[in-house]
């Protein structure tokens, strides 16, 4: 068993051009004053990184991590999601999705997947040159519109489908090996990985690569109704990043998964601030000590309800009381002795 690291802060729900949200320095700063110990910074987010030269200079990562450390931080990991969505895009988002990439490749697919793709090795590079050996990321989708099968789903489709996107991520992840960095993907609704069963299509398609895991998000377990503690006991071998979020479900008489399209104040699945929704988190932190997990506890905040400001302070308390200190020892070593062979027999009656 292990203890986890925190409690860390994933800025991106937090950046803005108004201090202290609109520079690294000025973020870490507060995210110190909060009593956080890390950082987790999303790639696209130029006001904190520039991730194309991150990839390429080592003495620009090394201002980084000194910049968090002149606040007693460390940089936890680098969130790729934006990024990674745009790996795998189907038609009907094109639009929509547009908006993550930069003018010049909007309303050309191919150009705009060749960027992600791009943005994707050269966050892997940064991940290598800050000296952290995991990245969060979203693995895009080509068939979640297709998740109800209503036509019905050709033969063949699914198949089809998780080929490709394996196909667009092992240039990737054959990238990630090089650098001894893995990509952990979220488990989340509108990607083709959103539960246990299209994670284990996905790792199959890949060949089963050493560089494809989990980032663990309950939230996005709990608006499925997906047990999101028995997942630990499936997956915990490949959950390399943790965020912290939390959400709650109550289904009505007149919506429920799906949500009605309604805003997400309205809806039955909604997330919400730490210690407001419905996750079990003492068993979530439970559970991830007892099978080793060692990386970081990251706030992940969004709440339809609760203030950025008043999430942030009260998320680093709340992740800190859940943190398990493991023991080293069993609780009933005072009552052992040392023994040998010959006496172990002599117990089990065979002397």
């Amino acid at each position: 068993m292990k203890t986890i690291k925190g409690p860390a802060i994933f800025l991106a729900q937090f950046a803005g051009d108004q201090a202290p949200y609109n520079t690294l320095d000025n973020m870490c700063q507060w995210a110190a004053s909060l009593g956080y110990k890390a950082v987790q910074i999303p790639a696209w987010d130029t006001r904190l990184i520039d991730i194309k030269k991150a990839g390429e200079s080592k003495d620009y990562c090394d201002e980084l991590k000194g910049t968090a450390a002149k606040y007693n931080l460390d940089i936890s990991e680098i969130s790729t999601h934006l990024q990674g969505q745009l790996v795998a895009v189907h038609p009907a988002y094109d639009s929509m999705f547009d908006g993550f990439a930069p003018k010049e490749v909007h309303g050309n697919p191919k150009a705009r997947t060749a960027w992600a793709i791009d943005q994707m090795k050269s966050a892997v590079s940064a991940s290598q040159n800050l000296g952290i050996d995991v990245m969060g990321t979203f693995s895009g989708s080509l068939l979640f519109h297709t998740v109800y099968p209503w036509p019905q789903r050709p033969s063949g489709l699914v198949e089809a489908g998780f080929k490709e996107l394996a196909d667009r991520w092992l240039p990737i992840l054959d990238h990630a090996k090089d650098c001894g960095v893995e990509v952990c993907y979220e488990i989340h609704p509108g990607e083709d990985l959103h539960d246990g069963v299209t994670f284990e299509r996905f790792l199959a398609a890949t060949g089963n690569h050493s560089s494809a895991k989990i980032l663990y998000d309950p939230s996005h377990f709990v608006l499925q109704q997906l047990d999101y503690l028995q997942y630990i006991d499936f997956y915990h071998e490949y959950i390399r990043m943790f965020h912290v979020k939390d959400a709650e479900f109550n289904p009505n008489g007149k919506s429920g998964v799906y949500g009605g399209y309604q805003d997400w104040v309205d809806r039955p699945g909604r997330f919400r601030s730490l210690g407001d929704g419905q996750v079990d988190f003492r068993s979530i932190f439970s559970k991830l000590s007892q099978y080793g997990y060692d990386g970081w506890a990251v706030l992940e905040w969004e709440c339809c309800i609760k203030s950025p400001e008043q999430g942030a302070a009260e998320g680093a308390p709340f992740i800190a009381d859940h943190i398990i200190e493991v023991t080293q020892k069993t609780f009933d070593d005072f009552a052992g002795k040392e023994t040998d062979e010959k006496e172990l027999r002599n117990i089990l009656g065979l002397e």
